[in-house]
């Protein structure tokens, strides 16, 4: 029984540092609507400056002096970030929001990485909590009594500055509405300030408390944020309490999980969010937010069909690709096939958020679904590569039919976590299955056949099949299904009203967007050789939208164009560097800020506006009648 205790105790202990991060994106998410994937890398931020003051300045600023002044010093970089940054895209869609503090992400990685090094780094003792307490025959560390007290403490804090002070009452306003708060004639741009920089606080503040338990390391940003977006999802947008309830249910299954359902302890915590999301979307202490004015996180202008000289240009670009084999090497072929796979994979994407208005966030599930299914048929069936090509994306089919049919019942933000929270159980099961999965070890030994082993060959069948993959995707887009999805994205009333049901067509474009993502899963199986869990990852979901969006998700090309830039730069830069990652945010960073219509998107407007000003010059009055019609 002691034991239990203990073990309860332990996740306590834990579940005040998760409230602390989560607690501050929960009121940066409910106030400023930022999807804000850098609060991680502010909570790791904050365990490294703390590191370093209590390491080598400890003289100066002592253990805890520390540990407040490296909290406020990241804070002052999120202030920084946000005036900068943040500002310039405030009213852009919650996605590009979402790439930028993505870039920024892949930013930070590479700085802790060049100013401490890649190497663990390991805090000392808290001064007054070095030893343990017994409990039962159970020895309970000090530091861990203080952290669970520290949790309600702070919780009380923040209940009073959100209860008893005006500015709470203007945050707890705007979370509910802040078009209301902005009428009432409140500065927002200083009370997002403001409320980024506690939100920025609160993580840098959690990161910098952890560095008496845990070893301080460059990963840990994106292994905090899956939990705390977890948290802030089952307790509420903008909800404390909510956060600090979520943060304890998470951190007792995390500590009970490993106990009781060994086999499946990783997936308790994603398998509460899922069942939290269907059954109360806003969370258990949230509030349903007001109805969305637009399509949300999305404007998207309709599609027309490709004009003949465009039709002509695609052709000419994709014989010129199909060449390549002629005058390219083996490397240049591989790095060939992997960006014409991550082109399916992305026109997947792409057709379920531009044409659907459907954002996923955990769409590598079923990349990775498809992979399996080629991995499994191939070495415990022995299938030749034919049918398991033709069969193996069938299990990403199977997973997007299964999860789209709960996750369209949703929208916006929340049909974007379900998303996340369906992927990250799929990859749950591919880490903890071992016996069909090989677990962390992966599944070796995938290669394709004779026929498609060489280089050359492999690059010819994976830009057909890309092409492919493109041209069915554009005929369903015009078809009548493709009418009737963007009849649903742009107005579900009045698609209901002429007869279309919404959300069977919405499941089938996302099981259509699944089986492509399967396909591209398959064929980076052959392309590897092997299938590990990292194949349907987050980082990898992620990677998809920043394709996505980077080419222009308003554009018919963009994703093709986003894959082939990120792709090939992304590469590129590992080979030339070993600060890739930062060059690459900086370019995420650069391109949302500058051309947030994309690559694509950029050059169209470029276009239009050169065709303008040239009609402009020939013939005044065509132009004034082009501005009216317009």
């Amino acid at each position: 029984m002691a034991f239990y205790v203990v073990q309860f105790l332990t996740g306590l202990a834990s579940a005040a540092s998760l409230f602390l991060v989560a607690s501050g994106l929960s009121i940066i998410f409910g106030v400023t609507r930022i999807v804000n994937f850098a609060h991680g890398a502010f909570y790791m931020l904050g365990a490294y400056v703390a590191f370093t003051l209590t390491e080598r300045f400890s003289g100066a600023f002592g253990f805890w002096g520390g540990i407040i002044v490296a909290a406020l010093a990241v804070a002052a970089i999120g202030v920084l970030v946000e005036m900068v940054l943040l500002r310039r895209i405030y009213h852009s869609p919650e996605l590009f929001q979402l790439l930028a503090t993505f870039g920024l992400t892949l930013m930070v990685e590479d700085l802790v990485v060049l100013i401490w090094g890649p190497d663990d780094l390991v805090g000392r003792r808290a001064p007054g909590f070095k030893g343990a307490i017994e409990f039962f025959g159970q020895n309970i560390p000090s530091y861990d009594l203080f952290l669970i007290a520290l949790g309600p403490v702070v919780l009380g804090v923040l209940w009073l500055l959100f209860q008893r002070t005006r500015w709470g009452v203007l945050v707890r306003a705007a979370t509910q509405d802040r078009d209301m708060v902005a009428a009432l004639g409140v500065n927002q741009k200083w009370l997002f300030t403001s409320v980024f920089a506690l939100g920025v606080f609160l993580a840098a503040l959690g990161g910098a408390l952890q560095i008496p338990r845990d070893a301080v390391n460059h990963a840990m940003d994106l292994r905090v944020i899956v939990e705390v977006f977890v948290v802030v999802v089952i307790g509420g947008l903008g909800s404390i309490i909510g956060a600090f309830v979520a943060a304890v249910l998470v951190s007792e299954l995390n500590a009970f999980g490993i106990l009781i359902f060994p086999k499946i302890s990783i997936i308790l915590v994603f398998l509460v969010m899922a069942v939290v999301l269907i059954v109360r979307p806003w969370g258990l202490f949230g509030k349903p937010e007001a109805p969305a004015r637009r399509t949300p996180g999305l404007t998207v202008n309709p599609w027309r069909p490709l004009t003949t000289n465009e039709r002509l240009a695609a052709i000419a670009v994709l014989v010129v690709a199909a060449a390549l084999p002629f005058v390219a090497g083996n490397y240049v072929l591989t790095v060939g096939s992997e960006i014409a796979i991550f082109v399916i994979f992305a026109v997947s994407l792409h057709f379920l958020m531009s044409v659907g208005g459907l954002a996923s966030f955990g769409h590598a599930a079923y990349f990775g679904l498809g992979a399996y299914g080629v991995a499994l048929l191939a070495k415990m069936a022995g299938l030749p590569m034919i049918a398991c090509l033709l069969l193996g994306p069938l299990l990403g089919l199977l997973g997007a039919a299964v999860f789209g049919f709960f996750a369209v019942q949703l929208s916006g933000v929340y049909f974007a976590m379900l998303t996340l929270a369906f992927a990250q159980i799929v990859w749950s099961i591919a880490f903890q299955w071992v016996s069909v999965t090989g677990g962390d070890n992966g599944i070796l030994g995938v290669w394709p056949e004779k026929w498609a082993a060489s280089p050359s060959h492999f690059y010819w069948l994976s830009l057909g099949i890309a092409a492919l993959a493109v041209v069915i995707l554009r005929i369903i887009v015009f078809s009548p299904f493709g009418f009737a999805l963007r009849a649903t994205r742009d107005s579900p009333l009045r698609g209901e009203a002429i007869g279309i049901n919404g959300k069977r067509i919405q499941w089938t474009a996302f099981v259509i967007a699944g089986t492509v993502a399967g396909l591209a899963g398959a064929l980076f199986a052959y392309l590897k050789g092997s299938v590990f869990p990292d194949n349907m990852g987050i980082s990898l979901s992620v990677d998809a939208l920043v394709m996505v969006l980077l080419g222009g998700v308003e554009t018919v090309s963009g994703a093709v164009v986003g894959a082939i830039v990120y792709k090939a730069l992304n590469i590129w830069l590992v080979s030339q560097t070993d600060l890739s990652k930062l060059v690459l945010g900086g370019f995420v960073v650069l391109i949302v800020v500058a051309f947030p219509k994309g690559i694509v998107g950029t050059l169209e407007a470029f276009v239009h506006r050169r065709r303008k000003s040239s009609s402009s010059a020939s013939s005044p009055l065509l132009t004034s009648r082009i501005e009216s019609a317009e």
